[in-house]
């Protein structure tokens, strides 16, 4: 281990580190902003001091993210090799550039953000090669792509279009969506997707769907442009616009009616495009996790297991031996009669601020436990979350009128006040909510750069960690139970998703684990899973690696009283989105070099 430079206390504020300077002399910062900070409204001059301290890379990574949403919205044709290759100049450029940067002038928080955009530019390029692939199998699937996406090109490289040639164009779209159309159909019969284009398999279906939607999109931009304000565009080309706005929208939804025929009970059956090792490797890689995929599922087996021994003994306290699923059933029959269910989440809110706000270990805002806000969430929205979710403004799962009985039944026990008291604390105070007040407020390009789920559900996960080892936190043990479900819930997250992500697991697979294994509900488990097919491919295991790192990080700096909790804490929330790794870096000074990579085997070290 490194040695650490010790805290500095000043007058202007609580916590300053001596970073490493870039001279001979070293060089104070503050990491936390004066006292005042907090306050509502606060004090200016603390804000003004702590600014005048921050990275200086802030504008530079500004410019950055700006530039290249603009040259996103300028050539906006998803798969379209001229986008490809104007991104890929702006990203090569951009790594040149960063490159002859005076890396070793950077004080802490310049080093952090210069890494941070080093690995952002990295995948990037690397997210532009796999769309090329991607691209690449679904294409026989959209032959007519080059000209319908040269329409809308070249009248952003602003030339005229010629009316008739324009009217052709969209004519002969219109007759090849609907004749692939047609095609998929009869395919359908034998249960084989266009057998003239055999190599293309459902995932690639599934994308190209996607893309004839968004086509549609491009082309509506196009005929707006013209129709109604050129005369002979309008009269050439109107109707044939329509007809190929309306072959294009037919073709997608048949393919995915394709896609979606063999659900039971009239349901589609769950359906995702797995990103594999190599997908993988680059989110592994740009959030800076040193484990293999199969070291991270192990992980997620231990962390399975040792909940699965603590529901046994809560189980055996309710009077169930070593019974814990039937403790569970217990659990999921506590639910409140409709209408009652806002009320339950209002009372915990309020014991669980007042609980933390009594520990003194982390600040917490006033006006951030004013602004907060809940909502219902929709019958449409709990078929892919049916749990309680949110931020500044949260949405509470429960049974709308609409719904139907089974479901009625299965959004009210899988959303009771035990299963609530854990994820109130993870969605609100200290949760997302003060995550995202806080990194509103204080490098908020971080969060811009990187928004990074390790950060952000790690944090919320650390905390229903660290409130299970305070043993007068959880009131009952219907309560402790509850926290236990959603622990066992994260760390299953680990197993299901990363084997479905490898294609070693099927979406059926993986919602059998959840109901068999984890205790859900199945319509909940389907949804947990849909999820699954939908987020960014790391997501799902970020709820308990990054709360894993977070807790390594705390035995190693706060145990050893390198720091306290709550400058480990307030510095976690001020110092916005990061790679964990790099928060470690920050807080502890270790050294950084312009070819850094990520090295820190914080498993090894969680207590």
């Amino acid at each position: 281990m490194k040695p650490r430079n010790r805290l500095k206390k000043l007058a202007i504020a609580p916590l300053l580190f001596v970073l490493a300077a870039p001279a001979a002399a070293a060089q104070e910062r503050s990491i936390l902003p004066p006292e005042g900070w907090a306050g509502d409204p606060p004090d200016v001059n603390a804000l003004i001091a702590f600014d005048r301290v921050q990275s200086p890379l802030r504008t530079t990574i500004t410019r950055y993210l700006q530039d290249k949403a603009a040259i996103e919205r300028r050539y906006p044709v998803h798969y379209s090799p001229v986008r490809t290759e104007r991104l890929r100049a702006f990203h090569n450029d951009w790594s040149d550039k960063l490159a002859e940067a005076d890396f070793d002038s950077l004080d802490q928080e310049g080093r952090i953000d210069y890494l941070m955009l080093r690995n952002r530019i990295v995948y990037n390029l690397e997210m532009l090669a796999l769309q090329e692939q991607r691209w690449r199998d679904m294409a026989a699937l959209i032959p007519f792509f080059d000209r319908l996406r040269a329409l809308e090109e070249t009248r952003l490289d602003r030339q005229r279009a010629e009316p008739r040639a324009a009217a052709a164009t969209l004519d002969a779209i219109a007759s090849e969506a609907t004749a692939l159309a047609e095609a998929v159909r009869l395919d359908s019969r034998q249960r084989n997707l266009l057998v003239n284009r055999a190599t293309v398999s459902k995932s690639d279906a599934l994308r190209a769907a996607d893309q004839l939607d968004h086509l549609r999109g491009i082309l509506a931009n196009f005929n707006r442009f013209y129709d109604g304000f050129d005369p002979l565009y309008t009269f050439w080309a109107g109707n044939a616009y329509e007809s190929a706005d309306n072959a294009l929208h037919a073709y997608a939804e048949t393919l995915r009616g394709f896609l979606t025929q063999g659900g039971e009970d009239g349901k589609a059956p769950i359906f995702g495009d797995p990103v594999r090792a190599e997908g993988l490797r680059a989110d592994l890689a740009v959030e800076m996790i040193p484990y293999e995929p199969a070291e991270l599922i192990e992980m997620g087996r231990k962390e399975f297991a040792w909940v699965k021994s603590e529901m046994k003994r809560v189980a055996a306290d309710m009077g169930y031996g070593d019974d814990w699923r039937a403790a569970l059933e217990h659990t999921k029959d506590l639910a409140p009669p409709p209408g009652e269910a806002p009320w339950a989440i209002f009372e915990i809110a309020e014991y669980e601020e007042s609980y933390v706000d009594a520990l003194n270990v982390v600040t917490l805002p006033p006006l951030a436990r004013e602004v907060w806000r809940l909502k219902m969430s929709s019958p449409e929205l709990q078929l892919r979350n049916p749990f309680f979710q949110g931020g500044e403004e949260t949405s509470l799962a429960y049974p709308e009128i609409t719904m139907s009985y089974q479901d009625k039944v299965m959004s009210m026990r899988g959303n009771t006040p035990p299963f609530n008291f854990p994820t109130v604390q993870h969605e609100l105070i200290p949760g997302h909510h003060l995550q995202k007040f806080m990194y509103d407020r204080f490098n908020s390009h971080r969060a811009d750069l990187n928004w990074t789920p390790f950060w952000i559900e790690g944090w919320a996960l650390y905390w229903e960690l660290d409130l299970w080892d305070r043993a007068d936190f959880p009131r009952n043990n219907a309560e402790r139970m509850g926290m236990l479900f959603w622990r066992l819930h994260r760390a299953g997250r680990i197993v299901f998703s990363l084997n479905y992500q490898l294609g070693r697991w099927t979406p059926e697979q993986c919602v059998d684990f959840l109901v068999n294994e984890v205790g859900h509900e199945r319509a909940n488990a389907e949804a947990e899973v849909r999820r699954t097919t939908i987020d960014a491919p790391l997501y799902q295991i970020s709820y308990m690696i990054g709360a894993m790192q977070l807790r390594a990080l705390h035995h190693e700096l706060v145990a050893s009283g390198q720091v306290t909790e709550k400058e480990f804490h307030d510095g976690f929330l001020i110092g916005g989105p990061m790679p964990i790794e790099l928060f470690r870096a920050l807080l502890s000074n270790e050294p950084l070099t312009r070819d850094y990579q990520s090295q820190w085997r914080f498993y090894d070290t969680m207590p």
